[in-house]
C-alpha cells in the first residue's frame, strides 16, 4: 500500500459513502463536496435510505445530477467509469469507523478504488484494510492523520505584521454551518471583485480543495497557533488577497471542543460571522445531557471580550420551517441590531458589511504590512 497524505497530488474522481446519514448533520462532509470541491469530482452517492434520487435534490432542492446508490456493486454498475476514490462522507459521534463504514471501505478497496477518510480513526491503522489496499496498489487516505513532528510550527507573532482584514467565520456548535457559509461567501466575494481566499481548518475544506489552511484535529496542541499562522502567511505571501474568510470549528462555549479563540487570537481575526442555529436548544451530540446552547448574546460578548467584533449572524433553518425562520431572523435582527443573514438563499447580502469591515480596516492601518 502506498499511504498517501494530505496534499494537492491527491485529486480525482470520487463516490461518497454517507450510509443512510445524507441528510442529517451527521453527513456534513458530504454535504460540502456536493456543494462543491476543486479536488474530487464527486459522480455519486451511496446512500440506501436515498438511493434513486438526485444529490444536489435532495441536499438543496437543486438538481446536481449526482445519483444516489443503494450500494457500491450499484454505483459501480451504473457508472460510465470506476471512481478513483471512495470518500467517507460522514462524521460519526467521536469520529469512529462503524462497522458498517468499514465493510464498504473493505468492498471500495476491494474494487480498486482508493479511500479518502475523515473520521479520527484512521483507516491506514486498520490491519485488514491495510493488506487489501497493499494487494492492489490502493491508497488510503487518512485526512486527520497526525502532522508529523518536522512539520510543526510554534506561533512566532510574525502575524502582528500583517494587515490582511480576517474574517472568522464561527458558530454556536458544532455541525452547524460554518464552512458552508464560508465557502459560499468565499465566492460571493471573488464573485463581487474582492480578492477574497478561505482557510480551512477542518477535514472537508482540504477536500473540497481550499488550497491553504491547517486541519486542527491533526496537530497537537501546542502548535495549533503556530499552524494557524503559518497558513495565514502563506496564503498572504503567495496571493497578497484583498480579505482572508477562516473557517471555525465547534464554539467557545462548547464543553465538548471549545474551539475558536485561537483563530481570533493567534490568527488575528478581527471580524466575525457568526453562525446560529435558532432551533437548536441542545450541543449536537449532547441533548441527553441536557448541554444547553447558551443565549447568541452571551456568545457576542465572548467574541467581544476576545477583541474581535460581530459583524453579522448568518442562520442555519435545522428543524424551522420557512415561516419560523423568517420570524427568528426579525426578532434577532431587533434584539442584536445586527444584519441577520439566511447563508443559503441571500449569502449576497453580506457584501456590504464585508466591504464596510474593509474600508475601516483600510482607515485603521493605510501603511500597514499586506
Amino acid at each position: 500500500m502506498k499511504k498517501r497524505g494530505r496534499g494537492d497530488a491527491v485529486r480525482g474522481t470520487a463516490i461518497v459513502l454517507t450510509d443512510g446519514e445524507l441528510l442529517t448533520v451527521h453527513g456534513k462532509t458530504a454535504h460540502g463536496l456536493l456543494r462543491g470541491s476543486r479536488r474530487f469530482a464527486i459522480l455519486g452517492v451511496v446512500d440506501r435510505r436515498h438511493a434513486g434520487k438526485d444529490a444536489g435534490e435532495l441536499l438543496d432542492g437543486a438538481r446536481g445530477d449526482v445519483p444516489v446508490f443503494e450500494s457500491i456493486g450499484a454505483a459501480l454498475a451504473r457508472l460510465p467509469a470506476k471512481p478513483e476514490f471512495c470518500i467517507v462522507g460522514v462524521a460519526t459521534h467521536g469520529g469512529r469507523l462503524t462497522p458498517t463504514l468499514r465493510a464498504l471501505l473493505k468492498e471500495a478497496l476491494a474494487a480498486g478504488m482508493s479511500i479518502v477518510n475523515g473520521l479520527h480513526e484512521c483507516a491506514g491503522d486498520d490491519p485488514e484494510l491495510a493488506a487489501l489496499a497493499r494487494r492492489d496498489g490502493a491508497a488510503i487516505i487518512d485526512v486527520r492523520a497526525s502532522v508529523p513532528a518536522e512539520e510543526l510550527r510554534f506561533w512566532s507573532g510574525a502575524i502582528l505584521e500583517c494587515a490582511t482584514p480576517r474574517i472568522a467565520v464561527l458558530g454556536m456548535d458544532c455541525a452547524i454551518g460554518k464552512r458552508t457559509t464560508a465557502h459560499r461567501l468565499v465566492g460571493a466575494c471573488n464573485a463581487a471583485g474582492i480578492r477574497t481566499e478561505m482557510l480551512y481548518t477542518g477535514q472537508t475544506g482540504w477536500m473540497q480543495g481550499a488550497d491553504y489552511g491547517c486541519i486542527l484535529d491533526a496537530l497537537r496542541n501546542d502548535f495549533v497557533a503556530g499552524a494557524i499562522e503559518h497558513a495565514i502567511l502563506a496564503c498572504v505571501r503567495d496571493r497578497r488577497p484583498d480579505l482572508i474568510v477562516i473557517e471555525g470549528q465547534s464554539s467557545l462555549s462548547n464543553p465538548c471542543g471549545p474551539c475558536g479563540a485561537e483563530i481570533l487570537l493567534s490568527g488575528g481575526a478581527r471580524g466575525v460571522v457568526l453562525q446560529h442555529a435558532p432551533g437548536r436548544r441542545y450541543f449536537e451530540g449532547y441533548e441527553s445531557r441536557r448541554c444547553a446552547i447558551p443565549p447568541i448574546t452571551r456568545e457576542i460578548e465572548l467574541i467581544n471580550l476576545y477583541g474581535a467584533e460581530v459583524l453579522a449572524v448568518t442562520l442555519n433553518g435545522e428543524g424551522l420551517d420557512a415561516a419560523a425562520l423568517a420570524g427568528e431572523r426579525e426578532r434577532l435582527r431587533r434584539e442584536l441590531r445586527l444584519p441577520v443573514v439566511d447563508p443559503l438563499a441571500a449569502i449576497g447580502d453580506l457584501l456590504p458589511i464585508v466591504q464596510a469591515y474593509l474600508d475601516a480596516c483600510a482607515a485603521r492601518s493605510p501603511g500597514g504590512t499586506p
